[in-house]
């Protein structure tokens, strides 16, 4: 994958959400602690799930990290 999961997830950001991808986008701009250069599932996952309080549940990661790795 040649961009990290930050920069490819900064495609759905949105300045009128219209979904949960978009909202989680939102957030993730918004959180400054974010691993920006990783593309590394376990490392994101493992953040999101002690920070990661503006994901109603991890399914949305796990939704964007599946479109994130079929593009990448």
């Amino acid at each position: 994958m040649t961009k990290s999961f930050y920069h490819f997830l900064m495609k759905y950001r949105h300045p009128e959400p219209k979904d949960s991808i978009s909202e989680f986008a939102n957030h993730a701009f918004h959180d400054h602690g974010f691993p920006k250069n990783s593309s590394n599932y376990d490392e994101i996952s493992t953040y999101l799930e002690l920070n990661g309080h503006y994901l109603k549940n991890m399914t949305v990661f796990d939704e964007v990290w599946d479109i994130y790795v079929s593009e990448g």
